[in-house]
């Protein structure tokens, strides 16, 4: 004995339709948006990674990880740069503004027997520190060793002085 098939009732609902083209538009709007998101949470995204461009078709720019830490006297700001030479590396100072530049170029060639590999890559960032008025702009310092550039801000004498505790008076 065969089992006939359920009648289900049809649903209808009095929306518009959203055209084709447009819809298509919305998931590529949605695919960029979750892309921006994961770009956001972490620099070094797999599309990064893969050398990927921008919507723009510009490639895309890596920022290096970066320590501020205010001590005493100076305040130190740390860039990781592995791999990086010294004379790939900018510091600039205008405009109130620190801004840390480098580009970063590798190829690698290999031959062997039954095959010939050539790899390029490359990589740019630009990062900028807003100076606080503190700071004595023609003292300030950069050092690089072993992958990190070491940038030293000194505070002026004023701003070193220890802060004075002010007493409160009852009215």
């Amino acid at each position: 004995m065969i089992n006939s098939p359920t009648k289900l009732q049809v649903k209808t609902e009095s929306t518009t339709p959203v055209a084709t083209g447009q819809s298509w538009r919305l998931l590529d709007n949605l695919r960029q948006d979750i892309d921006r998101l994961f770009d956001d949470f972490h620099p070094l995204s797999w599309r990064s990674l893969r050398g990927d461009t921008t919507s723009a078709g510009t490639r895309r720019q890596l920022a290096p990880a970066v320590d501020v830490v205010d001590r005493d006297k100076a305040y130190e700001i740390t860039a990781e740069l592995p791999g990086m030479d010294e004379k790939n590396i900018e510091v600039t100072v205008s405009s109130g503004m620190l801004t840390l530049k480098g580009e970063k170029t590798e190829e690698k060639e290999e031959k062997g027997k039954d095959y010939y590999r050539s790899e390029r890559s490359y990589g740019s960032f630009q990062r900028s520190f807003p100076i606080p008025d503190a700071v004595d702009v023609n003292k300030i310092e950069a050092s690089f060793a072993k992958g990190l550039l070491t940038i030293k801000l000194p505070k002026s004498a004023e701003a070193q002085t220890k802060a004075k505790k002010i007493a409160i008076k009852s009215a």
